[in-house]
């Protein structure tokens, strides 16, 4: 007799069709506010720009990519006009990367778009699945340092069960 076999759960295909998914949204979402030519990689690069100027080695190290492909992501900022390059006025060995007022509006175009599709998945799932996929997320993150990024760029969502943390400034 013949047992039927079960087909291995193909995480990663799943991972990479949701990926894929988000990043049609999000480019939708910016066409939607006049911006047409979203790339994968802007979300990133806007929002640590956002923050302030960054050298080319810098942004290469905050993304965790080679100088030579955080050059390429500036350049192409740069094409669209939503950054500028420039040699540091105190060493001029150094290259910052700074956004223009179209790069600034562009990050909160951006912004804006995320917390949108943010709040979409927080309506369509229960908060204990949230935390189910956010933990099932971190667990694919097999190096030391992109861990420590998830750390520091998305705190873990709440159990339903778990108290809301007051707010900074109010009281405990």
């Amino acid at each position: 007799m013949v047992s039927e076999s079960t087909p291995p759960y193909r995480f990663g295909d799943l991972l990479a069709l949701a990926r894929r998914s988000w990043v049609r949204q999000m480019a939708s979402g910016l066409d939607e506010l006049g911006y047409p030519d979203y790339r994968r990689s802007d979300a990133a690069v806007v929002r640590l720009l956002q923050r302030g100027p960054l050298s080319i080695g810098r942004l290469g190290e905050a993304l965790g990519v080679t100088r030579q492909a955080a050059r390429k992501l500036a350049d192409g900022l740069e094409r669209r006009g939503l950054a500028v390059a420039a040699r540091d006025e105190q060493d001029s060995r150094q290259v910052n990367v700074v956004l223009t007022p179209g790069g600034e509006a562009y990050a909160r175009a951006v912004a804006a778009v995320i917390d949108r599709l943010n709040e979409d998945l927080r309506q369509r799932v229960d908060p204990d699945q949230l935390v189910a996929a956010d933990a099932v997320l971190r667990a694919v993150l097999h190096d030391d340092r992109s861990r420590q990024r998830a750390a520091r760029l998305a705190p873990r969502p709440l159990h339903s069960t778990e108290a809301t943390p007051p707010e900074p400034g109010g009281p405990p």
